[in-house]
């Protein structure tokens, strides 16, 4: 025997299938505390009065998020007296019961970003947690449910938003594979929802002028995609700044639709941009910005880069403490666990239970109603297969999770309502029809893998005739009403109404359906914070951890430098890529391929270990075999991927363009769409092949041609983005390095095509 038995199974435990780094505060890979964050502090200028040192920073060297946050986000008429505070006095009266929710709600109004912060330094996770109790701007907690599949089938987003209405989620929200599909798939959960539950809040997570397309077409009643970002940098990579963040929430809220932004610990340094300030600083900028354009509340717990604070000391505290200080300043909290978040079941639990046991308005945002493999945000850090388990946690703690049981006769039943109804409506506006068949598969079946396949290309065709027409929900209410579905139609009525009346606008609402009602004249009671106020204080202070133990606890053995993450990703400069010169536009019928900064040279290999040149030659070959022509150029402004195919279908002669990052993710651009929006987005490079890559280039051709595409399929791994976030991060990281103020440059690849 070499070695100990015990040590070799605890290896093999699935804890340590996750990646865990030191901290290092350059790269942004650090949550709380980095030695960069800036010191609290605040001057005003009486005779302007204005804000003229934020943070230590004066007013001549503000970046745009600063001038935000200091002309609209602070209230000066207590800044004086928050800041003057003892930031430990702020800790303890967030969990003295003596201390209102509303006096603390006061004095954090005139608190900057690092102000906050500082607070935060002197709370453990129990003290965060009652703060949260406490703090919480809705009495009653809620949840919200993930409705989504891989094959973007209607009748089964029907049937799982009808159930998930039925076990009682307050809110369902669905996101697409292929953007084109979104009115459709918006239009399925609206009706299975409306099916199941009436009052259900929904929404599709898509690009932002998109999605209040659909939302002014009233196939949604809430957003939560507008994502804010804690530098400057990021912003402008997210193609957004303050302002028009704040102008689109208003264009939301005036046509009736809920708003809540989306921010979270992690998204800056994996856009690499973290500034070398920590995450929770660059949250609290976020936080105060969400405030600051008059959004009722945010959707923020790390969400979809959970696994990157995960892989630090202190990670899961950080998330729990960017949910308190959202909810400190009135807030709406949707708390994340979103996310896979962990192989480990102990680990992905215990995490939950912040959340959990001290409620939030929403503690999902949300909870995959689907099985996990068919969640196309991520995965789902608990999903349809632990329904059970979510009701027996409920039952053991005597706690409102914001779900409810059912039986099983009881969902078949309401998904058969769920699916029939959308059946009838996707009948009367002339869509491909859904069979019978398709409707059995829903109603019975666990996943997408049980449903019959359908004409993708018809299905697009249509969704793209309803979003251009003059359709809208009250054809829908009119094609139910007319082939009997009078329930699910004067419920989707009802929330068109409840669109006019506003009062789900109030922060943190939801409707409750009021009871002793005709089930054809439905209405629904808003709760909100304005009419259903937490009043809960907490008690309490505890265990401090001392330094050295808090270090001790962060030597574990298998902690790695992130350094060694990137080290196979780079064999040596590609010698057959040659940069010729500045890239012109052309106008010949072709495919142009945008590579990143780093692509060739800092970087030689994707995510997954294949070579550049393969890529390329890959691509090449795809476009090749259509017939077309593609030029390569290197894109050296930003290493983001939306910038990169925008840049290239400006200079493509077809207005068609790949663009390529250096880890291997890859979009289908087209001039004239949206910078976030595109043909096809391949986000998961760690599952590209070459044969996927070829595939992606026929397609690129067929467009340049004017054909009818059969998007490629998107390859899902869920699994992938807690595999290899912190190795993604990174590696874009090196790529930023070498963003340049250089126009975009032609380049040669020595090749032969097999055609």
């Amino acid at each position: 025997m070499t070695g100990s038995k015990r040590f070799a199974i605890l290896a093999e435990r699935d804890i340590n299938k996750e990646t865990f780094v030191e901290p290092w505060p350059e790269a942004g890979l650090i949550v709380t505390d980095s030695p960069f964050d800036p010191q609290p502090s605040l001057r005003i200028d009486s005779a302007q009065h204005q804000i003229v040192e934020l943070d230590g920073k004066q007013r001549a060297d503000f970046d745009a998020l600063d001038f935000f946050i200091a002309d609209h986000a602070i209230d000066l008429n207590v800044a004086e007296e928050a800041m003057a505070s003892p930031s430990r006095n702020l800790a303890r009266m967030l969990v003295d019961i003596n201390v209102p929710a509303s006096r603390i709600r006061r004095l954090v109004a005139g608190c900057t970003p690092a102000k906050l912060c500082d607070v935060i330094r002197y709370m453990n996770v129990l003290e965060m947690m009652i703060g949260l109790a406490k703090m919480r701007v809705r009495r009653t907690p809620a949840n919200q449910a993930h409705v989504t599949n891989k094959r973007e089938h209607p009748a089964l987003l029907a049937a799982d938003a009808a159930e998930a209405a039925l076990r009682g989620f307050a809110e369902i929200e669905t996101t697409v594979g292929v953007a084109r599909f979104a009115p459709l798939n918006a239009l399925a959960i609206q009706i299975g929802s409306q099916t199941g539950r009436g009052g259900v809040l929904t929404q599709c997570s898509v690009e932002e002028s998109l999605g209040l397309r659909i939302a002014l077409k009233g196939l949604t009643s809430y957003a939560e995609t507008l994502s804010v970002y804690g530098t400057e940098g990021t912003f402008v990579d997210g193609d957004d700044t303050p302002w028009s963040k704040a102008f689109l929430s208003a264009a939301y809220a005036s046509r009736g639709v809920k708003i809540r932004f989306t921010s979270g610990t992690g998204s800056e340094a994996l856009m690499g941009h973290a500034e070398g300030r920590s995450m929770l600083y660059l949250e609290a900028r976020c936080l105060l910005i969400t405030r600051g354009a008059g959004s009722q509340g945010v959707q923020n717990g790390s969400i979809s880069c959970i696994a990157l604070p995960e892989s630090l000391p202190g990670g899961v505290r950080a998330v729990l403490a960017e949910n308190l200080l959202a909810s400190m300043l009135g807030l709406e909290v949707a708390s994340g666990n979103d996310a896979l978040a962990s192989h480990s079941a102990i680990r992905k639990s215990a995490k939950l239970m912040l959340q959990f046991i001290p409620g939030t308005d929403f503690i999902f945002s949300g909870y995959s109603a689907v099985p996990k493999r068919d969640n196309l945000f991520g995965g789902g850090n608990f999903d349809a297969e632990d329904f059970d388990d979510y009701n027996v946690l409920q039952r053991d703690m005597q706690i409102d999770g914001g779900v409810r049981p059912i039986t099983e006769e009881q969902a078949i039943g309401i998904r058969r309502q769920g699916v029939l109804a959308i059946q009838a409506v996707y009948a009367a506006l002339g869509f491909p029809p859904i069979t019978d068949e398709e409707v059995e598969a829903a109603v019975l079946g666990h996943s997408s893998d049980d449903m019959p396949a359908r004409d993708v290309v018809a299905d697009l065709s249509a969704a793209d005739r309803f979003l251009a027409g003059s359709q809208s929900m009250l054809d829908i209410v009119g094609a139910l009403q007319q082939r009997g579905f009078t329930q699910t139609a004067a419920a989707i009525l009802e929330m068109g109404r409840q669109r006019v009346i506003g009062d789900y606008l109030q922060p943190a609402a939801i409707f409750m359906p009021i009871p002793h009602l005709e089930l054809t004249q439905p209405r629904y009671h808003v709760l909100s914070a304005i009419n259903d106020v937490n009043d809960y204080a907490g008690p309490g202070t505890g265990y401090h951890m001392s330094e050295e133990r808090w270090k001790e606890m962060q030597r574990l053995p298998q902690v790695k430098s992130p350094r060694e993450f990137i080290k196979d990703q780079v064999s040596g400069r590609c010698e057959r890529l040659v940069e010729l010169g500045a890239a012109k536009e052309s106008r010949h019928s072709e495919v142009i391929v945008a590579v990143g900064p780093g692509f060739g040279t800092a970087l030689t290999r994707t995510i997954n270990g294949v070579d550049h040149e393969k890529v390329l030659e890959a691509i090449l070959t795809g476009v090749a075999r259509e017939g077309l022509t593609a030029r390569i150029v290197k894109v050296y402004q930003s290493s983001d991927l939306a910038y990169i195919g925008y840049t290239g279908t400006a200079l493509s002669g077809s207005g068609i363009a790949i663009g390529l990052q250096s880890r291997g993710t890859t979009v289908i651009h087209k001039r004239g769409l949206a910078r976030l929006n595109n043909l096809e987005l391949f986000p998961q490079s760690p599952s590209l092949t070459l044969e996927i890559y070829e595939a992606i280039g026929r397609n690129a051709a067929r467009y340049a041609k004017g054909e009818a595409v059969r998007p490629v399929p998107v390859q899902v791994d869920n699994w992938a983005r807690l595999r290899l976030i912190v190795k993604t991060a990174l590696l874009h990281r090196r790529e930023t390095e070498e963003v340049r103020d250089k126009p975009p440059m032609e380049m040669f690849f020595d090749w032969e095509p097999d055609v």
